[in-house]
């Protein structure tokens, strides 16, 4: 069937703005902590080199916010953290990825969908 794990990393690249607001929405992060938080929840593909681009978009779209921070003997790290923009993005990118497992789970024949005519 292919290769399971390009498949995958295609998948999470359509839901990982979503995944990343919901990490900080637990609170103010850095980029390799962000990546910590995401691999304890199991996505464990997902690299530091993978999230930069995407939070200076989130960034750049007004979904974070940042400050630069002091850090024991490097340079200052810069925090992110949901913006009130961010906030509502991330309740309705629940909510569209709930709809969409809901409709992958009833064409796999997972769960029994009732369809009105």
């Amino acid at each position: 069937m292919g290769d399971t794990g390009g498949r995958r990393s295609q998948l999470l690249r359509g839901v990982l703005d979503i995944c990343l607001l919901a990490v900080m929405g637990e609170g103010a992060a850095y980029g390799y902590e962000m990546t910590k938080r995401l691999r304890a929840r199991g996505l464990s593909i997902v690299g530091e080199g993978s999230i930069y681009p995407l939070l200076g978009r989130l960034e750049r779209d007004g979904l974070v916010e940042t400050r630069r921070a002091a850090s024991n003997g490097g340079p200052p790290r810069k925090y992110y953290s949901l913006s009130p923009e961010g906030e509502r993005a991330l309740e309705a990118g629940i909510g569209e990825w709930q709809a969409a497992r809901d409709a992958v789970d009833g064409a796999l024949g997972l769960v029994k969908v009732e369809v009105g005519t």
